[in-house]
């Protein structure tokens, strides 16, 4: 049992330092040399609103690693109406794309009025009346971005998406942890779950409506769903011994887990409703980490079964597992890419620890950051990024990655800790 207690203690000391209830902030570490040049021009009557729609805008687009929004101090004119550009001036700029709109508040509510151009083809793409209240302009400005987003990538957006991770605060005996949901940008941070004990492994239910995750609060591990909008909890699992890496189906009928009642960890299956456990892998080592392939026929886990962790895939319908992780002598954390044909994971190499990406046809593998202590990958819904905590310094704080590593972010909190994010699914 050496081997499992070295796991079991790596596992909570990555969570042992310290948090607090600030949003997180986004830092650009690395720039994309293929993001479209794009102009969003401040909206006319914008400044004068409690949330600026256009930075919020700029800031959603920059962050997705696709767009370089243009400095707002080039804008040689700012236009509010596709009547009123000058297309040639912005293609002196060398801008493709180009943002207008307005900004009128009617009532208690306020009236968007955007519209997207293609400045090099000299026409309107896009255009739109957004109406929102004045505690939601900031859904308002990411539903544009995710219109601009789809419309000039053919993706769809995922702006008005959210990210949950857990928080620690303190130091010795004094740690409090917190479970925290906030936009995918960091901004309106709510706390849904507060203790005096670790919290792991947060999992978003393919709805979005429900988070399960290992709190520690009885004194030892247990797996619980939580009601996001209602606080309402359930206790799924407490077995002795370790309850951990929940991860939902794709319906949302069943769980993966990794439990260790039967003695090594291993991979168990268990009906939501009907809290029917079934026991998927039979070895000597030890099978953590489960995620299911976007079809919900199989699963991949984390094993050591080889010697060091690597990445197997276990077939659903003949009840066989495949290794199918060969490149470094470390790799774990597997998570699917929406479309199942890309895993993400955590990679080892003389350097460090680091988020990598394998093709599942090719075997491919490429490692997307060159911090040297990062963990828990976790992909959009949308595919286009990678969301992981790292190490900054002295504190854990939060990364993002482009898809194909060529942008990279931080989302670093004020104070304390960040660890063990993970993004939802669509949320609309």
């Amino acid at each position: 049992m050496k081997r499992l207690n070295l796991w079991a203690a790596a596992l909570l000391l990555m969570l042992c330092t310290s948090i607090a209830h600030a949003e997180l902030t986004i830092e650009i570490t690395q720039g994309s040399d293929q993001a479209i040049p794009i102009a969003i021009v401040p909206m006319e009557g914008g400044d004068a609103l409690p949330e600026k729609v256009s930075r919020i805008i700029a800031n959603d687009l920059e962050r997705s690693g696709r767009f370089d929004p243009l400095p707002r101090e080039s804008l040689i004119s700012q236009p509010s109406s596709s009547d009123d550009v000058y297309y040639q001036d912005w293609q002196q700029l060398g801008s493709d794309y180009l943002v207008v709109g307005k900004v009128e508040q009617q009532n208690d509510q306020y009236r968007i009025q955007y519209e997207l151009l293609n400045v090099n083809g000299e026409d309107r793409m896009l255009g739109e009346i957004v109406t929102s209240s004045p505690g939601q302009l900031r859904e308002g400005a990411h539903y544009i971005s995710n219109q601009i987003f789809e419309a000039i990538t053919g993706i769809r957006g995922a702006f008005s998406t959210s990210i949950a991770y857990v928080r620690a605060n303190g130091v010795g005996d004094n740690i409090k942890y917190t479970l925290n949901v906030a936009d995918a940008d960091g901004h309106n941070n709510q706390v849904i779950l507060s203790s005096d004990e670790p919290i792991l492994s947060p999992a978003w239910s393919p709805d979005g409506q429900k988070l399960a995750y290992v709190s520690f609060e009885t004194g030892r591990s247990a797996i619980y769903v939580q009601n996001i909008a209602t606080g309402q909890r359930v206790r799924l699992t407490s077995f002795e011994g370790i309850n951990g890496a929940p991860a939902w189906s794709p319906d949302g009928r069943k769980l993966a887990m990794s439990l260790s009642k039967d003695g090594q960890p291993e991979i168990y299956v268990m009906d939501v409703a009907s809290r029917d456990i079934k026991r998927l892998t039979h070895s000597e080592a030890i099978d953590t980490e489960p995620e299911w392939a976007p079809n919900g026929r199989s699963l991949i886990f984390t094993s050591d079964r080889s010697g060091n962790p690597q990445i197997y895939r276990y077939n659903l319908s003949s009840d066989q597992s495949q290794r199918i992780t060969f490149t470094g002598s470390y790799n774990s954390r597997g998570r699917f890419s929406p479309d199942g044909d890309t895993i993400f994971m955590v990679t080892r190499d003389d350097q460090g620890f680091h988020i990598a990406r394998q093709n599942l046809e090719t075997d491919r593998m490429t490692i997307l950051t060159d911090s040297n202590w990062d963990e828990s990958p976790s992909v959009a819904p949308n595919g286009t990024m990678v969301i992981f905590a790292t190490q900054e310094g002295t504190r854990g704080v939060l990364g993002l990655v482009s898809a194909d590593g060529s942008a990279s972010f931080r989302l670093p909190s004020p104070d304390g800790d960040v660890r063990s994010p993970a993004w939802s699914p669509f949320l609309d």
